[in-house]
């Protein structure tokens, strides 16, 4: 949960040593890319997830301290940041997806903040970005579009040209119909493995 006045935790503990943790908005992303790749294994994503997030340096950790890591990791830094989205998407259709309105947060942060995201990959940190993410105003690019999926479509009997521009612009802003709940998706995943007993 995103407080101010809590610092943000920039390491983790396992077997009572301390580990720096990479939990950057760039970094986050990545992960959910790689929970998207079909190419690797449960496991292996684990694998890879813990060295994304943790710097272990040489110490050798065994895939069992991996798996609970990145689970804390996700439940306590990430889903947090990811429950308003959820109950959106709960009470209605998706509005937005991070990979595929890249361009569009990016354009937004630049003129809202004069943030570069850029700029700021290994920098701003991912309860930052989505703080800022969520207050950004309705005349950014990445506002205005989320609120063309959200429109409701004027009846044709009271505004056939209004009807027909909406629905141009819902069809362009259109998001992939395959996208999949990614909170599910870690969820299963995360359950899979324990119950497989971490491996």
């Amino acid at each position: 949960m995103f407080t101010l006045t809590d610092q943000l935790v920039n390491e983790i503990e396992i077997d009572g040593r301390s580990y720096h943790l990479n939990l950057y908005f760039d970094t986050v992303l990545l992960f959910f890319d790689l929970m998207d790749d079909e190419d690797f294994s449960a496991p292996r994503k684990i694998e890879i997830a813990a060295d994304m997030f943790i710097d272990f340096g040489d110490d050798v950790v065994p895939f069992e301290k991996k798996f609970k890591a990145v689970q804390a990791i996700i439940e306590t830094y990430i889903k947090d940041d990811e429950k308003e989205e959820d109950s959106q998407k709960a009470s209605g259709p998706r509005l937005y997806d991070l990979k595929q309105d890249a361009k569009y947060i990016y354009a937004s942060f630049l003129q809202e903040y004069q943030i570069d995201l850029i700029d700021q990959q290994g920098v701003l940190r991912w309860e930052k970005f989505t703080a800022l993410l969520s207050g950004l105003r309705d005349n950014t690019r990445f506002k205005e579009i989320v609120g063309i999926r959200a429109a409701e479509l004027p009846p044709a009997s009271k505004s056939p040209e209004e009807r027909k521009r909406l629905q141009k612009l819902k069809k362009l802003y259109a998001l992939d119909k395959d996208q999949k709940t990614r909170e599910a998706e870690l969820d299963m995943m995360f359950n899979t493995l324990a119950n497989q007993g971490g491996n």
